[in-house]
């Protein structure tokens, strides 16, 4: 049974479950991504999925593996990766998904953007062909400190047509990476990646949001209470049709209640 949450609320078209801690909200949101998928599977008989990384990711990846799901027909793949970063290195994303999901699981099909390709502009048609092939049913995502979306810093490109693009780190994020434990220090964080982009993003059929810890109450205030705009990247999941945000006490902690009292 998924665990109970505190408070529910709707900001636009935004679903927001609020939780106690970051354990118990990643495993609601964990239920909710397994019911997708295997609802997408009964109705077509695959399903195609993006995971993102980092901190935010650890609990909830790991209550996703335990989950009831058929694997072997759903097609995946992730949100971005750095440039120029062994993909055996800690930081690496693709080493991450590698050992936290898909090393325990029997996907379809796993596509994973690749940092270190001689020409990254052939590295983002390849992705973005795959992309198009392979529409998103389900994109389980986070937000960065700064409001980011995957590598999408303020301000972000709302109106890009690429679905994949190069980004250049700002330093807010650059710290993030170095405050999760990814990297010794600023100077050894890449200054670049490769990036689904912000419409990518708002492509996916459905998107699970999750948004724990203090440190993410600022960038959760201004994407939820603030206006529409490039300056607060996780803002763009108001324009979204089905978008479902998970908070805990502390990323809730700055929102007011005229948020919080909006009821589903």
């Amino acid at each position: 049974m998924s665990p109970s949450s505190l408070q529910r609320f709707t900001v636009d078209s935004v679903n927001v479950y609020l939780y106690t801690d970051k354990p118990t909200l990643s495993e609601a949101a964990a239920d909710f991504v397994a019911a997708h998928l295997n609802g997408t599977l009964s109705e077509r008989g695959e399903a195609n999925l993006v995971l993102a990384t980092g901190a935010s990711q650890y609990d909830f990846l790991a209550a996703l593996l335990h989950k009831d799901v058929d694997w072997s027909r759903i097609t995946a793949f992730h949100l971005d990766e750095y440039i120029d970063l062994s993909p055996d290195h800690p930081a690496s994303f693709r080493r991450f998904l590698r050992e936290r999901f898909f090393n325990h699981v029997s996907m379809k099909a796993v596509h994973l953007l690749d940092g270190n390709a001689p020409d990254p502009q052939a590295e983002i048609g390849r992705y973005e062909a795959l992309l198009r092939q392979h529409p998103v049913d389900m994109a389980c995502i986070g937000i960065g400190e700064n409001g980011h979306l995957a590598f999408n810093d303020p301000p972000a490109d709302f109106e890009t047509v690429a679905n994949v693009h190069v980004v250049n780190l700002d330093e807010a994020c650059r710290r993030q990476q170095v405050g999760e434990g990814h990297f010794p220090d600023l100077a050894a964080v890449p200054p670049q990646a490769l990036s689904m982009t912000i419409p990518a993003i708002l492509a996916a059929r459905t998107i699970s949001c999750i948004a724990p810890d203090a440190r993410k109450a600022e960038a959760v205030r201004c994407a939820l209470e603030g206006p529409i705009t490039p300056d607060c990247p996780a803002s763009a999941l108001r324009r979204h049709a089905d978008c479902h945000l998970y908070l805990d006490i502390g990323s809730a902690g700055l929102l007011s209640t005229r948020t919080t009292d909006r009821k589903m």
